[in-house]
This record gives C-alpha cells, structure tokens and sequence, in this order.
C-alpha cells in the first residue's frame, strides 16, 4: 500500500510505501525493496513482540529507527486494511519501531488522523555556524541571531537551522558534497532548515529538510525533524505558544501539514507529539 502522509488530499504530503507481513524479509530484501520503492521511506509491519503493532522504517540507505510520516502512513494503512479497529471514539495504540515502543494517538475523521508520541528530546552538539552555511548555501545574515546550530534528537538526529523568514528558505540550496561530509562526521541524519512563517495562513512554521545521495535529496515532510524543531523552537524561547500547526513541502508541490504539541517546560521537555492525516493512493500485491 502507498500513502500520502501529513495530507487529507492525495498526491500531497509525503507518500510512504507500507510493506505488511513482512516477518519473513531479511535485512538486505527489506533494503531492496525500499530502493525498488524509491521514497523517503518504506515501512515494514511485523508481528509484534511486546506492542501492539511493529514495524521497521527504511529509507534508500538503510533502517531508520524512528520517523514520522511512515507513523503516519503505517497506522493509516493498518486501519485501511482493517487490522486496527479505531471505532467512533478514536484508540490509542503501542508502536514498536527502531527507537522503542512510542504511543500512537488514532482517530477516524473524513480520513484517518494518526498523532506520534516521540522520544524526550535530547540537545546534542552544536556545529560551527562557517561551516553549516557552506553546506547550505546561505550567509550569516541569514541566521536567527543569537541562536546555535544544533543537532536534536526526538529518536532520530537531526540538524536544526533557524532562518530568518521564507525569503532565506527559498536561497537555500544543499551542496551535496560538503552536505555528506557533514553526516559522515556528525553521524546526524538530516539538516533541517526553518523559519517561524507559514507557507499559508493556516501555518505556523516553514521548513526545508535537506539529504545527501543516496537519500531523496529534499524531503516533501519530515515528521521526526519537525519534532526535533518544535523541541528546538520552544527549549530556545522562539515560540509562545507549544501548540502549532508546521507545514512543508509547498514549494515542491507537496504541501503538508502537522499538528505539534510540545509537552513539558522549556527548561525539561517530556515529549514532542506530531500528528497529521493520511489517504490512501495505492493498493497492491509485492511480488519477491
């Protein structure tokens, strides 16, 4: 099955391919298969081991132990297919991934709404300003001031970069090679770049989220970097309010949106929740 995430309007969002009974793939067939898929990531449902549903996420380099839009795309497909009974009121469910056992918040609205616990943010190294611009092409100037380049964790590391405003992330462009030099050393997984404006009114936030070959070079929606960025936007004193709504993707004919709710004190954040709708775009049989 293939399904759009962080959309209630197909061929938007982000689209994940979810791979079930997939208890007898190894490793490398899993791999393959993520390749042969060519999305951001692919998603493998298991039998479940201490949970109530598991699954494993790929993307076209390896396994990923926590992600957000194939969350998303994982449990809408489990309610498509009908393996998970969600009823009127709405059920939250255990989710074994790489990271850990998180909870998953579910509900049935004209399509599914599927909202992710993820893990207690974790502030890690911060990098040289000089050589982050370089990496994305951008100025001094072009950074909020005052405020460090860092990479966050919510399960998955990446590097959060606040930018000016819009007119900043649409100058950005990913030098590939300086860009897989920086992962290789960091061990980070992406840089996520953003800003405190919407695409539209209805959004709070703005981001770009930038890879290295082989990973898709710009991701359509991140949900575990916008966790990291919400932890990031609320520990630094950026937001008021630790509820808002994040969008990204616009201006690569992907729009998408997230509900994100930052829980706990600046000082002491408990959890990130990211949620979002999905829809269906493809149904089908994997043939190995």
């Amino acid at each position: 099955m293939q399904v759009d995430a962080f959309t209630r309007r197909r061929l938007e969002g982000n689209p994940c391919a979810v791979v079930f009974d997939a208890d007898g793939l190894d490793d490398a067939t899993m791999l393959a298969v993520a390749r042969e898929m060519n999305l951001a990531e692919t998603s493998f449902v298991l039998s479940p081991r201490k949970s109530d549903f598991r699954a494993r996420y790929f993307t076209l380099d390896g396994e990923i132990p926590l992600a957000g839009h194939p969350t998303v795309g994982t449990v809408h497909a489990l309610v498509e297919s009908g393996q998970l009974d969600v009823g009127h009121d709405g059920r939250t469910i255990s989710l074994e991934i790489g990271a850990g056992v998180i909870d998953v918040d579910v509900e049935i609205e004209d399509t599914t709404r599927v909202t992710m616990t993820q893990m207690k943010p974790q502030f890690l190294a911060t990098l040289d300003p000089a050589v982050v611009l370089a990496v994305v092409c951008l100025e001094g100037a072009d950074l909020v001031p005052g405020m460090p380049i860092q990479i966050v964790s919510t399960g998955t590391p990446q590097l959060m970069v606040p930018a000016t405003g819009l007119d900043t992330l649409r100058r950005a462009r990913p030098d590939l090679a300086a860009l897989s030099r920086l992962k290789h050393d960091t061990g980070l997984s992406s840089v996520h770049l953003f800003c405190c404006q919407g695409a539209t009114a209805e959004g709070d936030t703005f981001a770009r989220d930038f890879d290295a070959p082989p990973e898709i070079i710009e991701d359509p929606f991140t949900g575990s970097a916008t966790g990291g960025m919400a932890a990031y936007l609320w520990h630094y004193g950026l937001i008021d309010d630790p509820r808002f709504v994040a969008q990204q993707g616009h201006w690569m004919n992907r729009p998408g949106n997230a509900f994100v709710e930052v829980v706990g004190p600046r000082h002491d954040i408990e959890t990130v929740r990211v949620g979002g709708y999905a829809v269906t775009t493809i149904t089908g049989e994997l043939i190995l």
